[in-house]
């Protein structure tokens, strides 16, 4: 079927001599003839999401490679994701009634046989509406799973409220099977397709690359951030630099790796993007670029395939935090005020207690072994205090088992010039002031396991910010005083982010992000993550 605009003579080539109606154009009587050789050119279509870079010679440019590796990461997950559902509501239907689906039996055979192809069917699309399988959250935390469990449990929701509405016959044991079978296959199936795409990040593969666009010192900023780890697959491969007096043939130097410059004017953006081969155009310091700017740059990316982010100038804020407020058609960017005050404080607190008490219960014996094999490696106490600032900015005794020769702070001031950390932070792999028990406590972190009685008399907590040093007022950052907010932990984001291998500057920001975006849930996470790092003994020493 061919619709009126696109009949023949009106975009398509036609024959000598062949006359087109054209009311209005200018011609006397509305008629025009073509030339024997002129040939109109055919307009080309281009979709959203299609890649279509001109390049050297004028042909557009086939998709991107990134376009590629998420089609197939995306057709497979999708696999993934039937084998899993079908496998679940198979499972569950063999545990419940004794007989797989598709085996021949009585009525009630195929009465459940049915109920599980159609409780596949509508897990599949719910799992499609809920976009669980979107290629923007390929890699980004939490959120690819929380996807496919919520998908999951509103699936089965919506099950049992039919079930209770219309009094449906579906048996309840057999849903309570399916459910946390689908739901562990697949958070499991995307835990190994995340794996697997971090390996090729780390190989150079499976890359997003992106054109920077702001002052000099925003791309800096932004591609420092984007390149922190390899795992989450960003590459600057260029930066245009609005208003600056700058050449094509100036570099940036982000962590050791150059990035050219490959312009300053936002209009000639698709020659830019096809020089660097960007899939992913980042704005980011807009004060040369107004809103009409921003708006005909959606414009141009659009027909070209090209992805566009705006970084809104904030950084270490919960997503949970957020919330896009449409207004007069101008998208502003809320940002909720921390949680670590009223009941969500009370929360921690108990949380803090029953996890302390269970920890101190379980780890006793591996305390009375530790304790003995120090007292039997030298002469000193088991314990060592040492006093750091605490809540509030209010000093306590922080409680560890002792690693180190008794006169251990005497000879730190020989030491100084081997510290191998910045900022306020003292260590080195092989202090010669940690025994040989010690460096065995150290590795497995058993010599903090004391903290927990810290915890106890509430002086820390599980889970929050490393506990400052005592310091003059005056020497203290700023924001490192904010940290002062809420208790120290034992373990935090920086433990599980790289413990003793962190620089002082990153340290203090992960700190900083834990007081802002603070959560029972990421709590829980750090928890867990925190058991990871002292099994594979990353970072301590």
């Amino acid at each position: 079927m061919t619709t009126p605009g696109l009949r023949r003579g009106l975009f398509f080539p036609r024959g000598a001599g062949e006359r087109d109606t054209l009311p209005g154009n200018g011609y006397q009587g509305g008629t025009a003839v073509l030339p024997k050789r002129v040939r109109p050119r055919p307009i080309q279509v281009r979709t959203p999401g299609s890649v279509q870079t001109p390049g050297a010679d004028g042909a557009p440019r086939p998709d991107s490679d990134r376009s590629r590796w998420q089609q197939r990461y995306v057709a497979n997950l999708r696999t993934a994701d039937t084998l899993v559902v079908c496998g679940a509501v198979i499972f569950a239907q063999y545990v419940r009634f004794g007989h797989p689906p598709l085996v021949s039996g009585h009525e009630g055979h195929h009465y459940a046989t049915a109920s599980s192809a159609l409780i596949a069917i509508i897990w599949l699309c719910n799992l499609a509406g809920f976009r669980a399988r979107s290629t923007r959250i390929i890699g980004r935390g939490i959120e690819e799973y929380r996807r496919a469990v919520e998908a999951t449990l509103w699936t089965f929701g919506a099950i049992a409220m039919a079930e209770l509405l219309f009094k449906l016959d579906i048996a309840r044991g057999y849903l309570a099977v399916a459910l946390p079978a689908g739901i562990l296959g697949l958070v499991l199936s995307r835990w190994l397709a995340r794996r697997y795409v971090e390996a090729k990040r780390l190989d150079g593969s499976y890359q997003t690359s992106v054109l920077a666009v702001g002052n000099s010192a925003a791309v800096v900023g932004l591609a420092n951030e984007l390149t922190r780890n390899p795992r989450d697959g960003f590459r600057i491969v260029g930066a245009c630099i609005p208003g600056g007096l700058v050449t094509t043939d100036e570099r940036l130097l982000v962590r050791g790796e150059t990035i050219p410059i490959v312009g300053g004017d936002t209009c000639d953006l698709e020659t830019m993007i096809s020089r660097c081969g960007a899939d992913t155009v980042a704005i980011v310091g807009t004060e040369h670029l107004g809103v009409q700017e921003i708006r005909k740059l959606i414009w141009k990316l659009e027909p070209i395939g090209v992805e566009l982010v705006v970084s809104p100038g904030v950084m270490d804020v919960a997503v949970s935090r957020l919330t896009m407020l449409p207004v007069a058609g101008l998208p502003l960017l809320h940002i909720d005020k921390p949680q670590y005050r009223g009941a969500e404080r009370f929360q921690k607190r108990a949380f803090d207690f029953c996890f302390a008490l269970a920890a101190l219960t379980v780890a006793l014996p591996i305390l009375l072994v530790a304790a003995a094999a120090i007292k039997v490696n030298g002469k000193g106490p088991v314990f060592y205090a040492s006093e750091r600032i605490g809540f509030g900015g209010k000093p306590f005794q922080v409680l560890k088992l002792r690693t180190m020769v008794v006169d251990a702070d005497k000879k730190l001031a020989s030491l100084l010039d081997s510290n191998e950390c910045d900022g306020n932070l003292f260590k080195i792999r092989n202090d010669p002031r940690v025994t040989s028990v010690g460096r065995v406590l150290r590795r497995f972190s058993i010599d903090e396991l004391p903290q927990f009685i810290n915890v106890l008399r509430r002086e820390m907590s599980v889970v929050g910010p490393r506990p400052l040093f005592t310091l003059e007022p005056e020497n203290c950052e700023d924001d490192s005083q904010r940290r002062l907010l809420v208790k120290p932990g034992i373990t935090g984001l920086w433990q599980v982010s790289g413990r003793s291998d962190l620089s002082w500057s990153d340290a203090v920001r992960l700190d900083l992000s834990y007081v802002d975006n603070w959560s029972m849930a990421a709590d829980i996470v750090i928890v867990a993550k925190t058991a990871r790092c002292v099994f594979e003994q990353r970072g301590a020493y």
